[in-house]
């Protein structure tokens, strides 16, 4: 495990564990105690706990016959990016749109709900596949974006 936290606009911690069950609460603890020092939302800690619970998950669920998986969480320039890594030989299936989920299954929605949440932050889910593995990838911004208030209209 390596964590390395700095004044500087760069932050990052990385793990590299087997892929268990009981691994997934722990990197989630991980993951919390690093967000904790940064200068980071509470809205956007929420979507990359969630994020890093989920995918840490599937990896659990879809590719236990890897022997290690890697995480890493990187603040660079304003932006929060979590890496789930694995060993896998065949790529992730890119979460289903919301029309195409079976409303009645008891699976298939994390992807779909880490890539909403990402996207209403201002960030992105991203799926590679290379000679090593997967990766995913959630980027989203250090800070909730502001919002502009909704006008209404004098009657």
């Amino acid at each position: 495990m390596t964590v390395t936290a700095t004044r500087h606009a760069r932050a990052f911690a990385r793990w590299a564990v087997e892929p268990t069950a009981a691994v997934v609460p722990l990197i989630r603890s991980r993951v919390r105690a690093v967000l904790d020092g940064w200068p980071v939302t509470a809205e956007i800690a929420d979507v990359l706990l969630l994020a890093v619970s989920e995918l840490t998950g599937n990896v659990v669920l879809h590719a236990a016959t890897t022997r290690r998986m890697r995480v890493g969480v990187t603040l660079r320039a304003g932006w929060l990016h979590l890496e789930v890594t694995d060993g896998a030989p065949t790529p992730p299936r890119p979460p289903l749109p919301r029309t195409a989920t079976d409303p009645d299954a008891e699976t298939g929605r994390g992807l779909l709900i880490i890539q909403l949440m990402a996207a209403e932050a201002g960030g992105e889910l991203t799926f590679t596949a290379g000679e090593f593995g997967n990766r995913a990838k959630v980027r989203v911004p250090a800070r909730t974006p502001a919002r502009t208030p909704a006008r209404t209209s004098a009657v």
